[in-house]
């Protein structure tokens, strides 16, 4: 059985559709992967694309993402409410069948070495590829964005674990790792306050004494007229879905402001919604396998 590795690069474009098909569309001619799931947004100016395949098909679908991504996207031009640091923001592997952590560090780092010797591109490892332990937290390394990656990257503590010693001048940089599944949650407010949005997600994030395994921040959605708790999650079962969205909501309620929805970026683990379904539902005795498309997978597997 060939190893299955799942990819999330997330790039610095989310409003020209053209733009976002040509990229799309270099990664899908690649052999050995497969496209499964794209998510673009306007307000994060900030695409999702969610990839799987073998090692090999994985790496060269990156680089033609990469190649795709340094071409089409200019970063001086570049605004969004999501934070970037590179054209190619961040790309993490993830272990699926087959597979270990310590591929998807291997990977990871292979690609890193390719993409900086062929664009002249700094890469800063993350997560289980890390280099040290202040790099393995994305908002580290992500901090100051690109506009102050210059400055940032004159100290030696943050020169880049790949490629040059000073940042592309339109692509930035980027951040390659591996790491577990992580689920992208968002959850919007009935209000255009930001400073809401950005006490609520003080309120719940690990960084700030909340929940561990949860990081947030505030965005505005323009469009919207509205706020939202942006969410990624490192743990769904640690911390679900629905002790996030309680919290959240209950800390809504202390400001006078109601929770208007939710949405999953991405893709999401079936594990992480059955959960909120126990919860929601007060099922009693329930497990997995009364799922009929769990039951019907086991039943395919064992043939």
């Amino acid at each position: 059985m060939n190893s299955l590795i799942e990819s999330i690069p997330n790039f610095s474009e989310g409003r020209r559709q053209d733009v976002i098909d040509r990229i799309v569309e270099a990664v899908r001619k690649t052999p050995g992967l497969a496209v499964l799931d794209l998510s673009s947004d306007q307000n994060h100016n900030r695409s999702v694309l969610t990839l799987a395949g073998t090692p090999a098909g994985l790496h060269e679908g990156m680089l033609a993402l990469y190649a795709a991504c340094i071409e089409s996207i200019d970063l001086t031009r570049h605004s969004g409410e999501h934070p970037r640091l590179g054209a190619v923001d961040v790309a993490p592997f993830v272990p699926i069948r087959g597979a270990t952590m310590k591929d998807c560090v291997e990977l990871a780092r292979a690609l890193a070495a390719e993409v900086s010797k062929r664009h002249a591109l700094p890469v800063f490892l993350y997560e289980e590829a890390a280099s040290n332990e202040e790099r393995k937290n994305l908002a580290n390394i992500r901090k100051g964005e690109f506009e102050g990656l210059g400055e940032k990257m004159k100290d030696a503590k943050w020169a880049p674990d790949f490629g040059p010693s000073s940042p592309h001048p339109t692509a930035g940089a980027t951040v390659i790792g591996a790491r577990e599944p992580l689920v992208a949650y968002n959850i919007n407010l009935g209000t255009n306050s930001l400073e809401i949005a950005d006490k609520i997600s003080k309120s719940i994030r690990h960084l700030s004494g909340g929940l561990r395994f949860v990081k947030a921040m505030g965005v505005r959605l323009e469009d919207r007229g509205q706020v939202q708790v942006s969410i990624n999650m490192t743990n769904y079962r640690k911390t679900p879905l629905h002790r996030v969205f309680e919290m959240v909501k209950g800390e809504a309620e202390r400001y006078g402001v109601s929770v208007v929805g939710s949405e999953i970026v991405g893709l999401v683990p079936s594990e992480a919604l059955q959960a909120a379904a126990d919860f929601y539902l007060r099922l009693e005795n329930f497990t997995p396998e009364q799922v009929l498309e769990n039951r019907l997978a086991a039943a395919a597997a064992s043939e």
